[in-house]
């Protein structure tokens, strides 16, 4: 009896452990993971992907891309970075809080000292209240636009007369990109 229990019990243990295993194979394999606050550009689920290729994931913090725009900062993933023309330049603080931080996530820095390939404006972070690290370029705040969804997006650009894309020099980019 106990030599029937025993093989009984190991082959449920068995037949839930492969369960579990085929539950999880293929999951989150083709789906891009979700949005956060910190990092938007995720597809909507039942979208179609923007391009048949990935592009390039840096390791940089911030890079610089071209766009309908010019040439801009984005992240080391591709999405476009924007200022808020209500910060102060040099304070140490970010003005974008509460319900203006889910639509204007700010950018982290993915570690302590922030990493840039081609941006030559000044680079550095800020505290969060959450006590995170928000990266700055000559003293400002940066920020994604949570309706930016694919790299080369720019929706974010001059939104409210407030939200403008940064420059590699750090520069505001307040003109209206070409056909925009």
């Amino acid at each position: 009896m106990n030599k029937h229990l025993s093989i009984g019990l190991s082959a449920f243990a068995l037949a839930a452990l492969l369960s579990g295993c085929a539950g999880t194979s293929g999951t989150n394999t083709s789906t891009p993971p979700a949005a956060t606050t910190t990092a938007p550009g995720s597809a909507a689920p039942g979208s179609a992907p923007a391009s048949t290729s990935a592009p390039a994931v840096s390791t940089a913090d911030l890079k610089v891309a071209d766009s309908a725009a010019g040439k801009i900062v984005v992240d080391g993933k591709g999405m476009s970075v924007y200022y808020y023309t209500k910060d102060v330049k040099d304070s140490g603080t970010s003005t974008c809080t509460g319900g203006c931080l889910d639509a204007w996530p700010a950018v982290l820095a993915a570690a302590d000292t922030p990493t840039v390939e081609g941006v030559t404006g000044t680079v550095g972070t800020i505290a969060t209240p959450d006590g995170k690290k928000q990266l700055t370029i000559n003293g400002m705040p940066v920020y994604y636009y949570a309706k930016d969804l694919a790299t080369g997006d720019i929706l974010g650009q001059g939104v409210g007369g407030v939200w403008y894309l940064v420059a590699p020099s750090g520069e505001m980019i307040t003109a209206a990109a070409a056909g925009y």
